[in-house]
C-alpha cells in the first residue's frame, strides 16, 4: 500500500489553509441490489468562501431521481452540517453517520438536471428523511502525503489529504412517505485542501462494494497535457490491493453520456474484468467564473449495475471533465 499519514483526528474538520478555495468534504453512498435503490450525499465546506456545497442524490427503484443541491451559508469549518445535512463521526476510522432532513426535488426525467434554472423553478418537491449508519468493512485507504513530491489521489490542485473506505450501511430512505430500508453496501471518502472542480481535465471513477470481502475504487485521470495515471484498489478476501494498471472501454449514448463500461484491472496479485451497466444517470455540471468567462465541467453520476465474475452489486460511475466549445474533453475516451 502507498504510505500516507492518517490520524484519528483527520476524521474531524481541519483548520483551513489560507487559499480562498479551501474545501473540506465528506461523501457517502449506499446501495441495495434487491430493492434497486440507493444514492449518495455530500457536504463540502468552503469556509473561506463562507458557504458549503450540500448535495443529495437518491436513485429510486422506479427510475426517478430525488435530489437537492444548495450552497448554504456557514461561518467556519467547525462541523459538517449544512442545509439539513449532517455528518458525524461515531468512532474514528470505523463508524460514521450522515442524515438529511428537508425538501427534495423529485424528477421523473433525470435530463431535467441538464438545465439547472429550469430544474429549480419547475421540479416537483417533496419531503425527505434519509439516514445512513456506516461501519467500515475494509482498511482505510489514503491520508496526507508524507513529502511534497508524493502524488495525491486527485492531484494537489483538487485536494491535499484524501482517504476512503468501503462500508456496510444501515440505510433508511423516506421520501414523500415512501419508505425504503435495507442493509446497504457502500463507500465513503473525506478530503481537504484547495479545490476547484474545473481543475480536473478529465477522469473516470468507479466505485462498488460487492460484500463478502470484495470491492473496488478505481480512478483513471488524464491531465491537459495528455498524461494518464491510474490508481485505487481492489478489495479481495477483505484486503486492499493497489492498482498497477487499468484499461477502460466506454459505450456511449447519443448524448455523449456513458452507458456501459468494461474495466480491465491489474494488481500485483491478480487481474480482473469488471463490467458495468449504467441504469440511471444524473447529468450534473459545475460552473466557475474566471474574469469574464465561465469554466464548465460535466459531472456525470451514474447508478451502475456491476459484475465481477459471479459477484454483482450496485455502485457508482462518475465521469468528470471540462467542457470546451460545448463538448466534454474526454469523449470518447
Amino acid at each position: 500500500m502507498n504510505q500516507y499519514k492518517l490520524l484519528e483526528q483527520d476524521e474531524f474538520p481541519h483548520e483551513p489553509s489560507s487559499e480562498q478555495n479551501y474545501n473540506e468534504s465528506v461523501y457517502v453512498n449506499s446501495f441495495d441490489l434487491a430493492t434497486k435503490a440507493g444514492g449518495w450525499m455530500r457536504i463540502g465546506n468552503r469556509a473561506n468562501e463562507r458557504h458549503a456545497e450540500m448535495q443529495v442524490c437518491m436513485y429510486l427503484p422506479d427510475g426517478r431521481i430525488a435530489c437537492q443541491f444548495q450552497k448554504p451559508a456557514i461561518d467556519d469549518n467547525s462541523e459538517f452540517r449544512a442545509g439539513g445535512l449532517h455528518y458525524q463521526v461515531a468512532k474514528p476510522l470505523h463508524h460514521v453517520t450522515m442524515e438529511y432532513s428537508g425538501e427534495i426535488m423529485l424528477l421523473d426525467d433525470p435530463d431535467l438536471l441538464r438545465d439547472p434554472k429550469k430544474l429549480f423553478t419547475t421540479a416537483p418537491r417533496g419531503i425527505a428523511k434519509i439516514s445512513y449508519d456506516m461501519t467500515g468493512i475494509s482498511p482505510v485507504h489514503g491520508g496526507e502525503p508524507l513529502s511534497s513530491s508524493q502524488q495525491t489521489m486527485y492531484g494537489r490542485d483538487f485536494s491535499l489529504g484524501h482517504f476512503n473506505q468501503h462500508m456496510k450501511v444501515v440505510t433508511s430512505i423516506d421520501i414523500d412517505n415512501v419508505k425504503i430500508k435495507f442493509a446497504g453496501l457502500g463507500w465513503r471518502d473525506h478530503s481537504w485542501g484547495p479545490r476547484y472542480w474545473t481543475n480536473i481535465y478529465f477522469y473516470r471513477l468507479f466505485i462498488a462494494n460487492f460484500g463478502d470481502g470484495r470491492a473496488m475504487m478505481l480512478l483513471k485521470l488524464t491531465d491537459n497535457d495528455g498524461n494518464v495515471r491510474v490508481g485505487g484498489v481492489l478489495q479481495y478476501d477483505g484486503e486492499y490491493e493497489e492498482i498497477t494498471d487499468m484499461d477502460v472501454t466506454t459505450q456511449w449514448t447519443k448524448a455523449k453520456d456513458p452507458a456501459a463500461v468494461t474495466i480491465s484491472v491489474q494488481t500485483k496479485r491478480r487481474s480482473a474484468i469488471l463490467n458495468g451497466e449504467i441504469l440511471t444517470l444524473a447529468p450534473l455540471r459545475n460552473r466557475r467564473k474566471v474574469d469574464d468567462q465561465y469554466l464548465e465541467s460535466r459531472v456525470a453520476e451514474g447508478l451502475t449495475h456491476w459484475q465481477w465474475g459471479d459477484k454483482e452489486t450496485l455502485g457508482i460511475t462518475e465521469y468528470i471533465e471540462l467542457v470546451e466549445d460545448g463538448q466534454p474533453v474526454g469523449y470518447p475516451l
